[in-house]
């Protein structure tokens, strides 16, 4: 494999979308070693045909404002690689969405589907759209618009979209509505469903509770627990919600949250009510974490900074792309930390963490860490395919197991001579051979 020679090729097909070819380059240099060891992957020119997208498809979604206003947005669906299952990823609606976010998401979600060892392939959308400050009539109208165009190519053995950023249960409900009507039919097509239409219990917690559940278990290499321990969290979404009930549950005292305004420092923990306080900030449709502050006075609000300068054990990047830069990491050695699992998508950029790796840090990658999400979707997958509901300590339980399974197949690839685990590397050749012989089995197609 010639790396440089890829990135280049591709950065001259993709001028300026620097979120996917940050997604490219880390899993290319992980996978480097085991691909030139791999003869047939060149032959086949696996590389060439997995970070190209199958298909993207692009359309304008127009909905009618409560003022009577036309307004357009722009719509995407990229279904990057099925060689092992449907396509499966989800639906993101926000301003800052466009090609470049998506197509990373959609390659990271390849390799994050392939390591649940569940039979899913790598997709994602969404939208420009912006749920804040919409009404409800608003919301629905535009879902319902944008399913008019995604329903063609999407269903439960072909595509299978989800929530992500600005795509809640009340989206998945609109979304699924128009669906139904359009096809004629009751099917698994989305994920994130409500419990009362073939939704799953524990989904809106599973990406939180499997990035503790796997956090754990690095945790447990060196023989350490989260009870009391210090962790460190951003975001305040369900990602988050999650990971600070399990850390808390499992005696940890979490004293951090963030939003695009700055973060929430909490010396008391965050637990109990905080935790159901975190739930009506989000459903408050405000993208702000301050008012938390003026429930619980002993919180300290710090505005336009991030909660990486706070002193902890553990740290928990639980908001969205690029979030934890160099000089963060730098601050969280500094400080002590030891044990940093992704709960977002490619939250650390690439210079943090080559330094938690160069320092000996716990540290572990969304694609690994945040896959309780799309897991639990795939468990919900089987529920509606079988026509029949598990109990929660059922879907918790089989959760739990795919986290530790993820685990131990990074540490069996990533482990060095030293005994340090790489779990870039793991997670990255785990996934990437699964799904590279998958389609050397399959032929050129």
């Amino acid at each position: 494999m010639n790396l440089e020679k890829i990135m280049n090729d591709l950065e001259k097909k993709h001028p300026g979308e620097k979120e996917y070819l940050q997604a490219v380059r880390e899993v290319l240099e992980s996978i480097e070693e085991v691909y030139n060891e791999n003869p047939q992957f060149e032959s086949a020119n696996i590389i060439d045909r997995l970070v190209e997208p199958d298909r993207i498809l692009t359309f304008k979604v127009c909905w009618v404002d409560d003022n009577g206003k036309v307004q357009v947005n722009l719509g995407y669906r990229i279904q990057f690689n099925n060689a092992i299952g449907p396509y499966k990823g989800g639906l993101r609606f926000h301003p800052s969405v466009n090609l470049s976010i998506l197509k990373f998401l959609g390659f990271e979600q390849i390799f994050k589907n392939s390591l649940t060892t569940l039979p899913m392939g790598g997709a994602k959308g969404g939208s420009d759209f912006d749920p804040k400050g919409k009404s409800n009539a608003e919301i629905m109208r535009f879902c319902q618009s944008f399913m008019l165009e995604l329903w063609k190519i999407i269903g439960p053995e072909t595509d299978v979209p989800a929530g992500d950023i600005g795509v809640g249960g009340r989206e998945i409900g609109f979304l699924y509505g128009m669906y139904r009507k359009l096809a004629r039919e009751n099917t698994g097509v989305l994920t994130g469903k409500g419990l009362n239409w073939g939704g799953s219990l524990v989904r809106p917690e599973a990406t939180g509770f499997g990035a503790v559940y796997f956090a754990k278990e690095m945790l447990a290499t060196k023989g350490e627990t989260f009870k009391g321990k210090t962790v460190a969290i951003s975001g305040f979404g369900n990602v988050a919600w999650g990971a600070v009930s399990k850390a808390t549950e499992l005696g940890a005292k979490v004293v951090t949250i963030s939003g695009p305004d700055g973060y929430i420092y909490d010396p008391d923990g965050i637990s109990g009510e905080k935790i159901d306080y975190m739930l009506e900030l989000r459903s408050s449709n405000q993208d702000i974490v301050k008012p938390y502050s003026y429930e619980f006075p002993n919180a300290q609000f710090h505005q336009g900074k991030r909660p990486w300068e706070v002193k902890c054990d553990i740290a928990l990047p639980c908001a969205t792309q690029n979030e934890l830069g160099k000089e963060d990491a730098a601050t969280l050695i500094k400080n002590g930390v030891f044990c940093v699992a992704e709960g977002a998508n490619m939250p650390s950029t690439p210079e943090a963490v080559e330094l938690f790796i160069e320092n000996k840090v716990l540290f572990a990658p969304g694609k690994a860490v945040n896959a309780g999400g799309v897991a639990t979707s795939g468990l919900e997958m089987s529920q509606n395919a079988m026509k029949i509901s598990w109990a929660k300590k059922e879907v918790d339980e089989r959760l739990h197991h795919i986290m530790c399974s993820i685990h131990e197949a990074c540490v069996k690839y990533g482990k060095d001579k030293d005994g340090y685990v790489n779990y870039v590397k793991g997670a990255n050749v785990a996934g990437f051979l699964k799904v590279a012989n998958a389609m050397l089995d399959q032929g050129v197609i």
